[in-house]
């Protein structure tokens, strides 16, 4: 099965003017929830939006006798600390509601965004091979190489496939997911998913955005395998699969281990594809340059 690379991340973050919007795609609904407190950040510039949003709760219910919390959803997104902590989310028809008691310039803009982003993943569902040319379009801007994006789509393919057989047999919560990625990964690679970010310097980015080739090729492996063994056994519920994940990921181990010792070079590392942090003295030349 074809899906899309840009839309189908759970917890993926959009931008609306430079500012991120996060999002959560509920698969069941087939439904895109978009975080309040990010759009209320965007339409109004508070430097609060989590205390504009609950004042402006009480003012909506005070003056049209509406409970805005009704049209929400507490779904469990990602902070800048890198946790997750649970959100007041709305899908778009909500979010739209919403927008009307927040009197903004930028109000029309953005609705014009939102029903932009809906119409993008409608025409991704319909049409697979418009995802993957949008997936690669993106990465060729980001500067990747053609060989990195081509390995990028194939271990995402890898990965679908592993999740839809975990689906398929027992593994139903999202904190399951994570548990079984993570014994995969620590398997072949040596360390965590959070430390292996950790080496990359990333905190809320894809670690699998960052990865070089021999990485995202060995990730791959791993998932395979594993999920090749779950087949075997008709692996079922956590621990049967938990099993399937740390003998997947120990052929992959195998496999990087021999090669590390054939090239002398670690597979993991700490590269990634941030951008260049500027320098104290970039960021004061720049400033100053602002100031005239």
């Amino acid at each position: 099965m074809i899906r899309s690379f840009l839309t189908m991340p759970k917890t993926p973050s959009l931008t609306f003017e430079n500012q991120p919007i996060r999002r959560y795609y509920d698969e069941t609904e087939e439904t895109w929830y978009f975080s309040v407190i990010d759009v209320v950040a965007v339409l109004t510039g508070s430097t609060n939006p989590r205390d504009y949003w609950f004042k402006m709760k009480i003012r909506v219910k005070n003056e049209d006798g509406l409970q805005l919390s009704t049209l929400c959803r507490q779904l469990k997104l990602h902070s800048s600390d890198g946790k997750k902590y649970a959100t007041d989310c709305a899908n778009v028809q909500s979010l739209l509601r919403i927008i009307q008691s927040i009197p903004s310039p930028k109000a029309e803009p953005f609705k014009q965004w939102l029903a932009k982003v809906g119409y993008d993943r409608i025409q991704d569902m319909s049409d697979p091979a418009r995802s993957l040319d949008r997936a690669r379009e993106y990465w060729q801007q980001q500067g990747r190489s053609e060989k990195w994006i081509q390995q990028r789509m194939m271990g995402q393919e890898t990965r679908n496939k592993l999740t839809d057989y975990w689906k398929q047999h027992e593994i139903t919560k999202e904190d399951e997911y994570a548990i079984l990625t993570n014994i995969i990964h620590q398997e072949w690679s040596g360390v965590t998913v959070q430390k292996h970010k950790a080496m990359k310097g990333l905190k809320t980015q894809n670690l699998r955005d960052h990865m070089n080739e021999a990485e995202l090729i060995f990730t791959a492996l791993a998932e395979l395998s594993t999920r090749q063994i779950a087949e075997s056994v008709d692996a079922t519920g956590m621990t049967e699969n938990a099993e399937a994940g740390r003998k997947g990921g120990k052929i992959a181990k195998s496999a990087r281990m021999e090669l590390e010792e054939k090239t002398g070079k670690r597979v993991v590392t700490g590269e990634n594809f941030l951008p260049p942090k500027k320098s104290k003295k970039q960021a004061v030349k720049s400033d100053k340059n602002e100031e005239h």
